[in-house]
């Protein structure tokens, strides 16, 4: 019997599933109406993404945040499509900047046409973001710019380097610029248009970082230690790409002095593993290693702080579905 990995809307309190559910149905609708252009190229290209799926986490958090409140206000909707499609358009300029050749097991859009053709239609969905945030007032555009200029920081300072910082913070820190910014945003959107009090607003923000935070370095969990019919990805892309995630540099900072930390420790310093062999070597090696354990330790740890967040919202199926979230990412292999 083949057993099916939980999926990211099974820990809704069946209370909420339904308005949650068609929530995300109608983002999926909106999404395609605001990315068209009357120009066919353009919204062929700026739709490829849209159409090519994904886990839509953060307009998830703005329907489950929203539940605490009233979902059924009208600025809730364009709040998570302007989310979605920020993220959408950072992804776009990550593969030209990565010089990738895949997005989410298909051609990218820069190699399927060209990197000139990706950044300009990046630009595009950023400006179709700004335009529904003017729509819904002056706070949802300073909270949608401070926002972005919290992730391009983060993307910076990615691509820069740690420069004599500690590694581990730093990485630390990048997550939370370039990826929990985002998340904490979709969920303080959820909580202000619902019509929730500002310090339970201030709450969802900071169950939002936490849990983006947790929802970023799980993922890099899952490229190390799931196979690919668990995780629906190749194990090892980042070794293989020499991107440095939190298992790595929990290895790389070792004192232990064993033959299987100095040779994981010789493979994981010379950058991209494309060899077959020594990639399979360094994946093993990895997965056997006190540095996942203490990656997934850290991991709980975020997804603990934040459902301690979520412990001190108003009591309900809302809250239980935030906390439900909590152990999802904290225990997700796939």
């Amino acid at each position: 019997m083949i057993m099916t990995a939980p999926t990211l809307t099974d820990f809704i309190d069946p209370a909420v599933r339904d308005s949650v559910t068609g929530f995300l149905a109608t983002v999926e609708t909106e999404l395609r109406v605001a990315v068209a252009s009357p120009d066919p190229l353009v919204d062929e290209v700026a739709a490829y993404l849209v159409q090519a799926g994904g886990k839509r986490f953060r307009p998830l958090t703005v329907a489950l945040c929203a539940q605490l409140g009233d979902p059924d206000r009208p600025e809730l909707l364009p709040s998570a499509v302007l989310m979605e499609l920020t993220h959408l358009a950072t992804l776009y300029h990550d593969d030209v900047m990565d010089e990738a050749s895949l997005r989410r097991g298909a051609a990218s859009a820069n190699s399927r046409w060209s990197n000139k053709l990706a950044v300009y239609v990046g630009d595009f969905l950023l400006a179709r973001a700004a335009q529904m945030a003017a729509g819904l007032g002056e706070e949802a555009v300073r909270l949608q710019a401070r926002t972005l200029s919290q992730l391009v920081r983060g993307q910076l300072a990615e691509t820069v380097g740690p420069r004599g910082a500690d590694p581990i913070r730093f990485h630390l820190q990048a997550v939370e610029d370039k990826t929990a910014s985002l998340i904490a945003t979709s969920a303080r959107f959820g909580g202000l248009f619902s019509g929730l009090p500002a310090p339970h607003v201030e709450t969802l923000a900071e169950f939002g970082t936490a849990i983006g935070i947790a929802f970023q370095l799980s993922d890099d969990l899952l490229d190390i230690a799931s196979e690919s019919e668990q995780s629906g990805k190749t194990p090892g892309t980042d070794l293989r790409e020499g991107v440095p995630t939190l298992p790595m540099l929990y290895a790389l900072a070792a004192d232990d002095t064993g033959a299987d930390v100095r040779r994981l420790k010789e493979l994981l310093s010379s950058g991209p593993i494309v060899d077959d062999a020594l990639h399979a070597e360094a994946l093993g090696l990895l997965r056997g290693s006190a540095a996942l354990k203490q990656a997934r330790e850290t991991v709980h740890g975020y997804a603990g702080a934040a459902r301690r967040s979520a412990g001190t919202l108003p009591d309900g199926a809302a809250r239980r579905t935030l906390e439900s979230l909590c152990h999802y990412i904290a225990d997700r292999t796939g």
